[in-house]
């Protein structure tokens, strides 16, 4: 093993998303990960499809540099390798049902109290209180936070995110918590529990609409593309196709207008600041697009992109990744032959590892096992 993280054991106990996000983020960066599966795997393993070789690709997708070990918990010799790894390990981590492991002695007080140095990290749907017989799937959270009702037309009907938004963002604020424990363990000596709810990290996650609402009293509703406190910043027509168009500041837009053509928009009493754009923005919009209609967007976009204008065509996934080779990011490893997107985080130092490929169910039990079984 290498990174930064070298010589931290990691028990992982999640599944599906959140959980294994978080974990594989850690063993990117070197900690040694053993992925504890059910009998019948991870439920991701069977969501497909699609499928490479005849695998999900949405397992693949979150459980690189990881070791599998099936342990049923209800088998009394499995639980007690369970309890001997979760007595070995620096980080348990676990997205099971509030209380759930309780019954297993695999709960935070029990592990503890065996393992005193043990960072124990939960995460639920909607806390271990009054919502911990809440089922803690991202769509249900995405309705319930109140994204659903911010996605879509302004007179259409709410909709999700493509990509499950929550379970990422929780992901990170579990890897976040994580790390942050096993810091404060260097100084104190002692582990602590690290507790992440999806609801929570959907609150924080909408960031200028809940802050609208608890500190501003405003009400966030849908607009579409449009953006509440921003004009323009939304996808705009040109001759042949859309192109998002964002003036940040004032410096923008008369940039924006400068380069479309229309310079006197800058001065016009109605848009010289971005309140007032805001406030005119429905007359704002036709003048820019107007403008824009006399060229493609593929024109646009190189002309917008050289003045300095915030600007871009919208891609599919493909081209996305696409621009990121082409932008020298390097998104794609390959790890064992599986590809997948890279560790986003740079590290001069002690740079993500890719050793592992995504484990076959109970790839890694005998070895482990064994380890396990020694005293």
């Amino acid at each position: 093993m290498s990174g930064p993280l070298r010589g931290v054991l990691v028990a992982d106990f999640s599944r599906i998303l959140a959980g294994p996000y978080a974990t594989m983020l850690l063993a990117d960066l070197g900690a040694d990960v053993v992925k504890v599966e059910a009998p019948g795997g991870d439920d991701t393993r069977g969501w497909r499809p699609p499928v490479r070789d005849d695998v999900s690709t949405y397992y693949l997708a979150v459980n690189r540099n990881k070791r599998s070990l099936v342990l049923d918990l209800t088998d009394p010799g499995d639980l007690t390798l369970a309890h001997r790894l979760a007595d070995r390990a620096d980080v348990l981590i676990q997205n099971f049902r509030p209380g759930a492991l309780r019954r297993f002695g695999l709960d935070h007080d029990s592990t503890t109290t065996r393992n005193a140095r043990l960072v124990y990290a939960s995460i639920s749907g909607f806390g271990d209180a009054g919502g911990a017989d809440l089922p803690g799937y991202d769509l249900v959270v995405q309705a319930a936070a109140g994204l659903m009702s911010l996605t879509g037309d302004a007179d259409g009907p709410p909709y999700k995110a493509g990509v499950a938004v929550f379970d990422v963002i929780a992901g990170l604020h579990a890897a976040v918590g994580i790390l942050a424990a096993l810091r404060h363990r260097e100084s104190t000596g002692r582990g602590q529990h690290v507790t992440v709810d999806l609801l929570s990290s959907a609150l924080s996650g909408l960031v200028n609409h809940t802050g609208a609402y608890v500190a501003g009293a405003a009400a966030p509703h849908r607009m579409g593309n449009a953006h509440p406190s921003i004009v323009p910043y939304e996808p705009l027509p040109t001759a042949d196709g859309e192109l998002v168009v964002i003036a940040g500041n004032d410096g923008q837009f008369r940039t924006l207008c400068r380069a479309l053509g229309v310079p006197e928009l800058a001065d016009d009493v109605r848009f010289r600041r971005n309140a007032d754009r805001t406030a005119h923005r429905e007359e704002l919009r036709p003048l820019l697009v107007a403008a824009l209609s006399r060229r493609g967007s593929a024109d646009w976009f190189a002309e917008l992109r050289a003045a300095g204008v915030p600007c871009s065509p919208i891609n599919s996934v493909a081209e996305g990744v696409a621009l990121a080779r082409d932008l020298g990011l390097d998104p794609v490893v390959t790890t064992g032959g599986v590809p997948g997107i890279r560790n986003p985080i740079g590290l001069s130092g002690t740079p993500p590892r890719y050793d592992l490929p995504p484990p076959d169910l109970d790839e890694h039990g005998a070895e482990l096992r064994a380890w396990l079984a020694a005293e």
